[in-house]
């Protein structure tokens, strides 16, 4: 598992071999205080620290999707999300009440998720190296919500 959440953002930056900037620090630590946010919470949370453009931000997020430094993923229905965990292929659970987005790692052992199969036979000269899976579901508050109702 690769995450940058525990290393200096200085350091995630320089080994991306990206330059360390203002914008791209805010970023990195908009999306370790809160995995899993859309462009726009990452960007109310930069303004919150330096004055930044709309487009900065995106640029930003781009050039660190880009360089592996974030990962970004869009649940059906829903917006784009990037998180700092990346390189080690877990998958999200998100919460149709709600919209919360949990990680879920990939199946130990043998992983199923990664032999694609059509009509019961492998697909031919297809190399799989990542696959991404969302599970949906209620979260606790939610299904309790429910519940309640």
């Amino acid at each position: 598992m690769s995450t940058h959440a525990a290393i200096a953002p200085e350091t995630v930056l320089r080994s991306a071999g990206l330059r360390v900037t203002r914008p791209r620090l805010a970023v990195l630590r908009a999306l370790a205080a809160a995995p899993h946010s859309a462009a726009d919470a990452v960007l109310t949370a930069v303004r919150s620290e330096a004055e930044v453009s709309t487009q900065a931000v995106y640029d930003v997020l781009n050039a660190l999707t880009a360089h592996g430094v974030v990962r970004r993923f869009q649940p059906a229905g829903s917006v784009a999300r990037y998180e700092l965990r990346t390189a080690d292929n877990h998958h999200h659970l998100v919460c149709r009440g709600c919209g919360a987005v949990a990680d879920v790692d990939c199946a130990v052992g043998e992983a199923p998720c990664l032999d694609p199969v059509t009509s019961g036979s492998p697909v031919p000269g297809f190399v799989v190296d990542e696959a991404e899976v969302t599970f949906w579901g209620l979260c606790a508050a939610c299904s309790s919500h429910t519940a309640d109702a």
